[in-house]
């Protein structure tokens, strides 16, 4: 499944970003769209939401760090998997990437590049631990050519994606793919 997930996610370079059930809906109704990305939920409803991605036929990929109810401790990742059946996990925090790979789940490792110290932490990244870096903001196209150039992984980025002209200019720049909750951005 990891690797049906990653196919496509390089197949189709726009993946929908959800924050609310109105974002879910559309996305799932959307022809464009096949990997979703939850950035919301609770420990009650996460399954629900990630079931109904599913049965539209889509990957579904959760922000655990964003799962109201979840503690900041590894087992949030073993929750997600067993009670979710989540394709994969994105989180800020590389003790979740590694239970995540552990677990069989896609790890996708979101990294805020706020400063040049942010930048250089990168290369502290040991090249097995994520299967994928999620860079954000994603109007940075000179960072991202020069991240995507070192990088041992694919490499997403989001944030801030205002138009089909940053969209266009992120995959030039080399990343693999865009996520967004920019509903204008999903049909490009």
């Amino acid at each position: 499944m990891k690797q049906e997930l990653m196919d496509a996610i390089q197949e189709m370079p726009v993946i929908a970003a959800v924050k609310d059930d109105t974002g879910l809906c559309n996305a799932l109704t959307n022809e464009n769209i096949r990997v979703v990305f939850v950035l919301y939920g609770d420990i009650c409803n996460i399954a629900t939401i990630v079931r109904r991605i599913h049965e539209a036929g889509r990957f579904a990929v959760v922000h655990v760090d964003l799962i109201a109810g979840l503690a900041g401790k590894e087992v949030a990742v073993d929750f997600i998997r067993s009670t979710t059946e989540a394709d994969g996990i994105i989180s800020t925090r590389q003790s979740f990437i590694r239970r995540a790979k552990e677990l069989g789940l896609a790890a996708i490792l979101r990294v805020f590049l706020l400063d040049s110290i942010a930048l250089e932490s990168l290369d502290k990244i040991p090249a097995n631990l994520p299967d994928c870096l999620d860079l954000l903001p994603g109007t940075m196209p000179k960072i991202l050519r020069r991240v995507c150039a070192t990088a041992k992984v694919p490499v997403l980025t989001g944030g801030l994606i205002a138009d089909k002209e940053d969209v266009l200019a992120a995959l030039e720049a080399g990343v693999t793919a865009i996520s967004t909750t920019n509903q204008a951005v999903w049909d490009m």
